[in-house]
């Protein structure tokens, strides 16, 4: 099962283009995400959509498009056309990590326009006649989003996707020019692990590395959004604490010698659609500057690492795995594990 991710500025052609390119992909169909946000203007209390500025900053919708997907997928099979802006690498990521997570792959295209062709087509874009002021709307929110868009091409977006210049091609030729690429693998499949998503409670064991100076080593995988430990999830009949080894040495490619010693056990309780479970966090010691320059990273896995402060985590983890965190770090000051709950401790 394939999706094709057809990404670009508001404005670039993408739902024409889509539209087009079913013809030319056998056994393909067309899924547009803005349905999805449609019905959640139906569905949710006014007063909640109007705390975010776009659907997409709503966390059921990004969960929304992914179940949609895999439904459609699963009902139809073949190869599923997404025509959708994604400007936000995180959102990209628990987007394009749910889908692997269900064994779907994602080839991901960028329409690139020249800016000045991109502001002439929303200069000339049509838009539905039975809204009030609907054109200076919708045209005034494609271009609010070019520097968004600038922002994302400069930083992340440019290396993720493959891009095709459409500046002087029809909606038709530019199809055609995607499925030509598509068809011959010249748009790779993103390389993203495949995390199948929970259907229990989980054991995952995390482990703390710290540099010289004593700051913790933080990940960003590409899976999923935001900053993590090295670790994962425990497989059955493994051992936590050799599980926590075995990640540690997958994603960074250190290689601990010794077993780390235990600092937080913490429950997490089920948030759907998370079932939580134990998180467990170990002390991995120290890494010399040799060990740290041995960090294979970027890969499939993760996409960066840094070492920071205990106060500089705050901004980087979510609040729960920050007070995780934070309570590890006392415990291996004074050298006795301590048990959480939700992040607290107990007893």
């Amino acid at each position: 099962m394939t999706v094709v991710w057809i990404n670009g500025a508001f404005g670039a052609g993408k739902t024409t283009t889509a539209r087009e390119l079913i013809e030319l992909i056998p056994n393909s169909m067309l899924f547009d995400p803005e349905v999805i946000g449609a019905a959640l203007t139906h569905l949710l209390p006014p007063k909640h959509l109007a705390e975010v500025g776009d659907f997409q900053d709503l966390p059921i919708w990004r969960r929304l498009v992914i179940d949609t997907a895999a439904a459609m997928l699963a009902e139809l099979d073949g190869t599923l056309v997404v025509p959708m802006t994604l400007l936000r690498q995180d959102y990209r990521d628990e987007i394009f990590g749910g889908l692997a997570a269900r064994r779907i792959s994602v080839q991901h295209v960028l329409l690139a326009p020249a800016e000045t062709i991109l502001r002439e087509r929303i200069a000339h874009r049509e838009v539905p006649p039975d809204l009030s002021d609907g054109e200076i709307r919708i045209r005034q929110w494609s271009y609010d989003h070019i520097e968004p868009y600038r922002a994302a091409l400069a930083t992340w977006l440019a290396a993720d996707a493959h891009p095709i210049d459409t500046s002087a091609l029809t909606p038709y030729e530019a199809a055609a020019r995607i499925a030509e690429a598509v068809n011959s693998g010249t748009v790779p499949v993103c390389d993203i692990v495949q995390t199948p998503e929970p259907t229990a409670e989980t054991l995952a064991a995390g482990v703390l590395l710290f540099d010289e100076r004593d700051r913790v080593l933080l990940v960003d995988p590409t899976y999923k959004a935001g900053w993590e430990f090295p670790g994962g999830v425990v497989e059955p009949g493994e051992a936590p604490a050799r599980a926590g080894m075995r990640e540690v040495a997958e994603e960074t490619g250190i290689h601990l010698d010794d077993v780390p010693r235990l600092l937080v056990v913490d429950w997490e309780p089920p948030a759907p659609p998370g079932y939580g479970g134990l998180r467990l966090l170990f002390d991995g010691g120290r890494l010399d500057s040799a060990d740290a320059g041995r960090l294979l990273l970027p890969g499939p896995e993760l996409r960066d690492w840094r070492f920071v402060t205990e106060e500089e985590a705050a901004d980087l983890l979510p609040p729960v795995r920050y007070e995780r965190l934070r309570w590890a770090l006392r415990a291996r000051e004074r050298g006795a594990a301590l048990y959480l709950e939700d992040g607290i401790p107990i007893g």
